[in-house]
Order: structure tokens, then C-alpha cells, then sequence
């Protein structure tokens, strides 16, 4: 497998996203540990998660105990697995969701992920998404903390924008290690913040890299662009989506969301992708 870098780490150049795993519609728990375990015979060795992958009110951090599990049972040493997650919404059960910015809160919440996750020091923990009553400075001020206090290895940012991301990586002393915004053919006005943070340094991880859980099926037919190499490549439209999201930067880590192991199988495959360049500008132009 391909490797990208997230501080200090190499992980796979494609990850695995946990959330379709745990929220409305969620499959069965074996088939959810059976994507995770074909993820990692696959080379996968990111995986994000977070406290808020949940359904109801009263089951916050499911999908952090999911992907645990999975990796407690894998047959195979998992040591050099990163499992992200993250903290500041919240999901009250009736489908919404909230923020919750806090620093006392995100200090808290980032302790119990970890008990969740059941290790030590999480390795990449990441501020879900800014809380509009509680000043960004502040939020990420508890990330420092959480750092200093080796609560957690890395320190990230979601949902950010690019003043956000330079007061964020300020007050964290240069530590900043990724951003992890939506990105997709269908979604590109993070282009901004992807290319801030190849000239940075900092990882950037899109989320819902093929347009969503709904969305996803159906990149091909929403773009015509990319159904057109995939059928001149032979490969899924999926896999020539996150093949040129690769190519954008090689900050770049997608983390397409997958609850079946043929789903996780067709992403992985994008990494082995090398678009030309007449591609990537038709891509790019779609």
C-alpha cells in the first residue's frame, strides 16, 4: 500500500471511514468488524472514527467501541494502525447535531474516547467542528493541553477554514498535523484548504471523498468526467475519484466511509491509479 505522512506518522495513502458503521441505517455489527478486517488485510492502516458516530442519545462513542473491537479481534498485529477521532458534536438522538467547544468538555470527552478505544494516549485526535458560542482560540487551546498532557499523540482540526487553520497550527506551536474537511468531485470549495495545507505540511483527509453515503453510488452518473476514465481504465468511477484526489497533493489521505468489505476493496484499489495529466485536467474541468 501506498504511504502518506500525518505528523510523525506513515500511514496508508487511502484510510477507512468508521461513521456509516454506527449511525441511521447501520448494518450489523459482524458485517461492520468484517469491513475493518478486510480494510486491514488490505494494507489500510488509518481509520477514523469519532465519539459522535452514533444513532441514539444514549450510545455516544459507538462507533469508537466498534472499531476497537475490530481491532482487538483482527488475527494480526494492529500496532501500526493510527485511529483518528474526534470531539465537539454531539448528537442528541433525534438525528441532529450539536457543538459542544468547550475546553473543559473536549478535555473530557477526548479522556473517554480514549477509554473507549482502550489505549493510553489517543494518536490522532481532531476538533470535530467549530462551536459558534465558544471562541475557536479557546477549543483548540484544549487540543495544546491534550497534547502537553500526552492525553494525545497528534493534534487535528475538522471543518475548518484557512484563518482557522493557521490560528489553530499557531496556537498548537506548529503541531497541527492534519485538517479534515469535505471534500469530493461534487464538493470542492475545501480546494482552498487542501492546497493551504500542502504548503504547509499538514495532512488533509476529506471526508465523504465520493460525495457521501448516498451520494456515492451514483459519482459517475453525477459526473460524467469520471465515469468516462473509469470505463476507459476499466475501474469504478469511485476509484478514479479518490485516484485524483490523490494526485491534488500528496498531503492528501481520503477517507471514504464503508460499512461492506467490497466497498473497502474498490477504494483501496484507487492508490495503484496513475491518471495522466490530460486526465487529471478533465477531471478537474468536470
Amino acid at each position: 500500500m501506498q504511504q502518506r505522512t500525518i505528523g510523525d506518522r506513515s500511514v496508508s495513502a487511502i484510510g477507512l471511514g468508521g461513521m456509516p458503521m454506527s449511525i441511521e441505517g447501520r448494518p450489523d455489527r459482524k458485517r461492520s468488524i468484517a469491513a475493518v478486517h478486510a480494510a486491514l488485510d488490505a494494507g489500510v492502516t488509518l481509520i477514523d472514527t469519532a465519539d459522535a458516530y452514533h444513532r441514539d442519545a444514549d450510545e455516544v462513542g459507538h462507533n469508537e467501541e466498534l472499531i476497537a473491537e475490530a481491532l482487538r479481534t483482527y488475527s494480526d498485529d494492529t500496532s501500526d494502525v493510527l485511529v483518528a477521532t474526534k470531539g465537539g458534536h454531539l448528537r442528541p438522538g433525534d438525528g441532529s447535531w450539536t457543538q459542544n467547544g468547550r475546553p473543559e468538555y473536549l478535555k473530557e470527552a477526548a479522556k473517554a474516547s480514549a477509554r473507549r478505544l482502550g489505549v493510553d494516549a489517543i494518536g490522532l485526535y481532531q476538533f470535530h467542528r467549530p462551536d459558534p458560542e465558544v471562541p475557536y482560540a479557546d477549543s483548540v487551546g484544549a487540543l495544546r493541553d491534550l497534547l502537553d498532557e500526552g492525553v494525545i499523540r497528534m493534534a487535528g482540526i475538522s471543518n475548518a477554514n484557512i484563518g482557522q487553520i493557521d490560528l489553530a497550527n499557531d496556537i498548537l506551536g506548529g503541531r497541527l498535523a492534519s485538517v479534515q474537511n469535505q471534500f469530493s468531485p461534487a464538493f470542492r470549495s475545501s480546494l482552498g484548504e487542501l492546497q493551504h495545507c500542502a504548503e504547509l505540511g499538514i495532512a488533509f483527509l476529506p471526508w465523504s471523498p465520493l460525495g457521501g453515503i448516498r451520494r456515492a453510488g451514483a459519482v459517475g452518473e453525477n459526473h460524467a468526467a469520471f465515469q468516462d476514465v473509469a470505463d476507459a481504465r476499466g475501474v469504478s468511477p469511485q476509484q478514479i475519484a479518490l485516484a485524483w484526489e490523490l494526485a491534488l497533493a500528496p498531503v492528501v489521505i481520503p477517507i471514504p466511509g464503508a460499512s461492506r468489505p467490497e466497498s473497502v476493496l474498490d477504494s483501496v484499489r484507487a492508490v495503484d491509479i496513475e491518471l495522466t495529466a490530460d486526465e487529471l485536467r478533465a477531471l478537474s474541468a468536470s
